[in-house]
């Protein structure tokens, strides 16, 4: 019998003012516990080619501590703080195993606020919940219920930039069951006129969530460089609208990929994409705006973790395999393709339209790869070749 999948279910809530200044000053102290034990181990190998482990950063806050200077820490739950070092140590494994760059400092003001709890600093009865150092349980708005019978293994409460409080609460979920076997199959073309287009002929448009807040964001991002620069009041409050605006694009943008890839997810048990490298394409100043808004990346993060809870396969071709130009019928492969060529003939007298065409070649192909068991992995081209193509034809789509 399969385990049950953790899944993490998050909330909003509305702390009384007490509460607040507790998880402020719980923020600051795992933002201060974090940047510290990230110096001394920076240090430690810069002077002495010396690894520093978890349990050394752990004894190191037992000292720190202990001093005068840094005595506030005992003021907060310690475990909000052993787990700053823990996710500092995971933050390294990624860097040694080449997953991730070198851990970065936090920032009070570019960096996320949130602390995370395990079992020992929080209480969970009868739909209340209630952390460490605090009397009162949080109010929370339960917007979706959790699962019968889930306790929660770990809670992270973070606020936003908007200044939004959420609680994010980690629990297994056992309805999460893989799906009855399906024999469809689906290839998947990534786009900017069309965010997404089906091998079956279907077209999901792009909602271009940022740019129909554009002219707002603007209005509010000039309002907040009026402002003096400081900590004034009225540069705070400037700086809220700016965020609530990104945070209104943000929550519309994700609310519209998981609705996506859900109804995807369940009804193909095959999702073949093509492998794009989108952090290289959003270097490109022309198309960097257009493309962040689509989320790409976001979209295949949450098409492969559905698809591995619901026990479907997701197949990603080669970036460079050429699926507008071939034939999808006969599989003739054009020499020249004009970019503003949206439907074409074949000489087998199959008539395309251009971007289904290719979302059945990716089928194609990623079935082809599934049958013969091996993978794909992107080749290197030079400069001008299919990347800049593929970047030229998403600026025809603007």
């Amino acid at each position: 019998m399969p385990t049950a999948v953790k899944r993490a279910f998050k909330y909003r809530f509305y702390p009384t003012p007490e509460q607040a200044a507790e998880l402020a000053r719980t923020f600051g102290c795992v933002r201060k516990v974090y940047n510290m034990a990230l110096a001394a181990r920076t240090q430690a190998w810069a002077l002495r080619r010396q690894r520093i482990t978890y349990n050394q950063t752990s004894a190191m806050l037992t000292t720190w501590k202990k001093t005068e200077e840094l005595a506030y820490l005992n003021e907060v739950s310690s475990v909000p703080l052993q787990q700053a070092l823990r996710h500092l140590q995971a933050a390294f494994t990624n860097f040694f195993a080449k997953r991730a760059k070198y851990p970065r400092f936090k920032s009070r003001k570019k960096s996320r606020d949130s602390a995370e709890y395990t079992t020992s600093a929080f209480r969970y009865r009868d739909g209340q919940l209630t952390l460490a150092k605090m009397a009162e349980p949080l109010h929370i708005v339960w917007s979706r219920p959790l699962p019968v019978g889930a306790k929660p293994s770990t809670v992270t409460v973070s606020r936003d930039s908007a200044g939004r409080w959420f609680v994010s609460l980690l629990v297994e979920d056992p309805t999460v069951r893989p799906l009855p076997a399906s024999g469809n199959a689906v290839g998947i073309d990534a786009g900017l006129d069309h965010l997404l287009t089906l091998s079956t002929g279907e077209k999901i448009t792009n909602p271009r969530h940022e740019r129909a807040d554009r002219e707002r964001l603007a209005r509010a991002q000039r309002n907040l460089a009026r402002k003096a620069k400081g900590e004034g009041a009225n540069r705070a409050k400037a700086r809220r609208v700016v965020a609530r605006i990104h945070a209104r694009i943000t929550d519309r943008r994700r609310d519209h990929l998981h609705k996506i890839t859900t109804r995807l997810v369940r009804e193909n048990q095959t999702l073949v994409i093509e492998d794009l490298h989108v952090r290289n394409m959003i270097k490109n100043g022309t198309l960097a705006r257009a493309i962040s808004d689509a989320a790409w990346s976001q979209f295949r993060s949450m098409l492969e973790y559905k698809a591995a809870w619901y026990g479907r396969d997701v197949i990603a071709v080669d970036r460079w395999f050429p699926s507008s130009k071939l034939c999808s019928e006969c599989g003739a492969r054009q020499e020249k393709m004009p970019l503003n060529v949206r439907t074409w003939t074949c000489t087998c007298a199959t008539t395309h339209d251009r971007d289904v065409n290719a979302a059945k070649n990716i089928l194609a192909a990623g079935l082809a790869v599934s049958a013969c068991g091996a993978g794909v992995r992107p080749q290197r081209r030079p400069p001008g070749g299919q990347s800049a193509m593929k970047q030229e034809a998403l600026r025809r789509e603007l």
